[in-house]
């Protein structure tokens, strides 16, 4: 018997069984590690472009899809605050020596001299856009400007920060090379999915709750197209 016990043939408890399908329940939530953070970024940041790439087209169109634009714009306040919090998750564990992190590395020297304009830029835009929702029209004044310019710089340095990170961006959508597993069947997935969905359900809520002050934007903005 102790000779079974030894070579590891001794069966499984009822207990032991039962606590290692917590610990798979619980890594599918909180597993991943470093490979998970990266994996959660890229993720939101694919649904970051596909989102703004929306809210470009209402820019073109702004008379006509004012209405969007204000949507879309709280609807991106979600992933944009998962976005943040997932690289400053990483920039916190690197810099305050994780092993894990500091064998991953830091990011290439042009994100981390983009990545901070990015984030400055990013909140400039958003602050001074809620702003604008909340003054109306009549009241824009100098937000309008600094919403505008902030929007200009966080066009150009994002639009380079997205570029450097097309790589990344990949192993959000496809499967890695090594274990053939997707961002969906890796440690963490239902984790990740679930964070994210959180963070645009979230972003949808605020947009529906805000409608209301959509009003004062809209009947200015078809004042304007009458007369164009």
């Amino acid at each position: 018997m102790r000779a079974r016990e030894r070579a590891g043939d001794w069966p499984v408890k009822p207990i032991d069984a039962a606590l290692m399908r917590r610990r798979r329940h619980l890594n599918s939530f909180v597993g991943g590690g470093t490979d998970g953070n990266e994996l959660l970024t890229s993720m939101t940041g694919a649904v970051l472009i596909a989102l703004l790439a929306v809210l470009g087209i209402t820019i073109l169109r702004i008379h006509q899809l004012i209405w969007l634009h204000l949507f879309l714009g709280l609807v991106l306040l979600g992933p944009i605050a998962m976005k943040m919090a997932s690289t400053g998750y990483r920039f916190v564990r690197y810099y305050t020596q994780n092993p894990a992190y500091r064998s991953k590395g830091p990011p290439e020297p042009l994100m981390r001299l983009t990545a901070p304009i990015v984030v400055a830029s990013t909140l400039v835009v958003f602050a001074t856009g809620i702003l604008l929702l909340i003054v109306g029209p009549s009241g824009r004044g100098q937000y309008l400007f600094l919403h505008r310019a902030s929007f200009v710089i966080w066009l150009a340095v994002t639009a380079v920060h997205v570029l450097g990170h097309l790589v990344d961006l990949r192993g959000a959508l496809l499967p890695t090379h090594e274990s053939g597993a997707s961002a969906g069947s890796s440690p963490g997935a239902a984790g990740r999915w679930l964070a994210l969905a959180g963070a645009l359900v979230g972003g949808v809520v605020l947009a529906i709750v805000l409608i209301p002050q959509f009003a004062p934007w809209t009947a200015h903005a078809a004042f304007l197209h009458h007369h164009g």
